[in-house]
């Protein structure tokens, strides 16, 4: 029977989505499902035996990701993001496990998160804590277009394995998609009927920069922590700049 059912979402993962997949090395098949991939993603996956390739339109990230969890046909599904790899560590340790005894309902694993090839210790950035690993009926995505969570019924168990995370090859990366994140956050806080003022235009950006890089010791990242807690400063006035714009004020 199958025990793990590996999910994820895609779109033009060439460069990424081979390695992803030769991680879950533990996983008896993978669900895939694409929205609209035009480079070799598809080629790629179809190649593991174990992926079911599915093609979708896009609804965001949690419902995206929902479908994917619909279609795992195993009790127990791991979550990953085509830019993430399972280390050896954790797959032995996922391998090893009764999951079917398990006292919990699902387990987090620490990310540890790469900006270029630098792993980011600091600044909030690891452990990182998700859960990953759940019962598949026990647990769903949030409705959210971004910063998807899972939202799980009953308790919680700790990996101690890692999962990496390749997340921005560099800044000019950040910024590319810092702009569609800002809305992305903007339009999540709106439907939750949050509207912003001046106060968070003048005084959130900076309260961002000192918790990263005070706070959360960001300043033991050298150059790199100051870096990126300025760029999550500039991150966080690009969205609630956004969740202004419909006053237009």
């Amino acid at each position: 029977m199958t025990e793990i059912s590996a999910i994820l979402i895609t779109k033009n993962e060439e460069d990424n989505v081979r390695d992803c997949l030769a991680s879950l090395v533990f996983a008896d098949e993978i669900v895939v499902v694409d929205s609209g991939s035009t480079d070799k993603t598809e080629e790629i996956c179809r190649s593991d035996p174990r992926v079911r390739w599915f093609a979708e339109e896009w609804k965001g990230y949690g419902p995206q990701k929902n479908s994917a969890l619909d279609k795992a046909s195993a009790p127990w599904v791991f979550s990953i993001d085509a830019d993430e790899r399972v280390t050896e560590g954790l797959a032995r340790e996922i391998a090893g496990m009764d999951l079917p005894s398990s006292p919990v309902e699902g387990y987090r694993v620490p990310r540890k998160s790469y900006f270029g090839k630098r792993w980011v210790r600091h600044g909030g950035w690891y452990p990182d804590h998700t859960i990953r690993l759940w019962r598949k009926n026990s647990g769903r995505f949030a409705d959210r277009s971004v910063h998807e969570v899972v939202r799980l019924s009953g308790s919680v168990g700790t990996l101690r394995g890692d999962l990496l995370h390749y997340t921005y090859r560099d800044t000019a990366d950040f910024l590319e998609r810092m702009e569609r994140y800002a809305a992305l956050g903007a339009q999540e806080l709106r439907k939750e009927g949050k509207r912003a003022a001046v106060f968070d235009l003048v005084f959130r950006p900076p309260f961002t920069f000192l918790k990263m890089y005070l706070l959360r010791r960001g300043f033991l990242d050298g150059a790199l922590g100051f870096r990126l807690a300025l760029l999550y400063a500039r991150y966080t006035f690009a969205k609630y700049s956004k969740l202004r714009e419909p006053d237009g004020r």
